[in-house]
């Protein structure tokens, strides 16, 4: 594990800073796609999920809970959910017929894409409004909020 020199003072204050920062990120841009998108927005956990399966066409509910760091029956919820809504295949492996494999529709393709480009176009615009330096500044931390994501996912 890395080193740093960072004062324990310094790591609760940045600690505090990102716990209140990325969760308002998180609601503003919700907001703001909400109100221009064509068809209800998915709840972020619907989303999350749609995006796994895209990246990994015929994933499983359990390995799609481990990847989501969610709970297998809360998947499974939102998968029947996905599934009324007909944005989302399930179906059966042929081999164990107990293990269903995950698929989007062509209607949730488009409505993530959707979804996708709003969040592109508004925060895109939110960082045009950005001064040189804050705009390098968020690019150089980019890196590091990377690894700090791998930090925060248990090794499985």
């Amino acid at each position: 594990m890395p080193e740093n020199s960072a004062s324990v003072q310094d790591i609760d204050h940045v600690a505090a800073r990102l716990v209140a920062c990325l969760p308002a990120l998180t609601r503003a841009l919700d907001r703001q796609v909400g109100q221009d998108c064509p068809h209800p927005r998915p709840p972020e956990a619907q989303l999350a999920l749609m995006r796994h399966v895209e990246a990994h066409d015929g994933v499983t509910v359990r390995a799609t809970a481990e990847a989501l760091l969610m709970k297998p029956n809360n998947v499974s919820a939102l998968v029947t959910q996905l599934t009324e809504q007909g944005l989302l295949e399930r179906r059966q492996d042929p081999a164990d017929r107990r293990v269903a494999h995950l698929h989007l529709t062509p209607t949730a393709r488009q409505e993530l894409a959707e979804v996708e480009r709003l969040m592109g176009a508004h925060l895109g615009r939110a960082l045009r409004a950005l001064t040189d330096g804050e705009l390098d500044a968020l690019g150089s931390a980019l890196g590091a909020l990377a690894a700090l994501n791998e930090h925060l996912h248990p090794r499985h």
